[in-house]
């Protein structure tokens, strides 16, 4: 199979074109499963021993602000630093299923179990390890917007 990659600036960032010749139709679902099951990876600090380490991003759970770090929490409950502020992190993870709730919190659109409103316009999200976060008022309107 060949090949060839061509750029649009018509194309959202987030979309790829695939072309392909009308009798190769058969095969368009096992393309689209194998880019579905591509991840994209991130490098962070594994603080126990100082090394890099590489991760999926459908692995991470929470990512929390620590200063001038992130705070990586993945579903597995390990936790891993990203020498980032949020505000970066909140840019790179734009197209992906991440959504920022608080000042603090980015969430994995995946990990969340179940929400509901609480008092003083807040929404409180609990992801599927068991723990719980609240959506301030701020950013209720753009997380809804993710789950749509």
């Amino acid at each position: 199979m060949k090949l060839i990659f061509e750029i649009s600036s018509l194309l959202d960032r987030s979309t790829a074109k695939i072309v392909t010749h009308p009798e190769e139709q058969q095969h368009w679902d096992s393309i689209r499963e194998a880019i579905h099951q591509m991840d994209t990876k991130i490098v962070v600090i594994n603080a126990k021993n100082n090394r890099n380490v590489q991760i999926k991003l459908s692995s991470i759970a929470v990512i929390q602000s620590e200063d001038r770090l992130c705070n990586v929490r993945l579903i597995t409950g390990e936790h891993y630093l990203l020498p980032k502020r949020l505000k970066f992190v909140e840019e790179d993870l734009s197209d992906q299923h991440f959504v920022r709730i608080n000042n603090q919190t980015i969430i994995n659109t995946a990990c969340i179990q179940t929400f509901a409103a609480t008092q003083q316009a807040r929404i409180q999200v609990e992801l599927v390890d068991g723990s719980s976060y609240y959506v301030s008022r701020y950013y209720i309107k753009q997380f809804r917007g993710k789950l749509v």
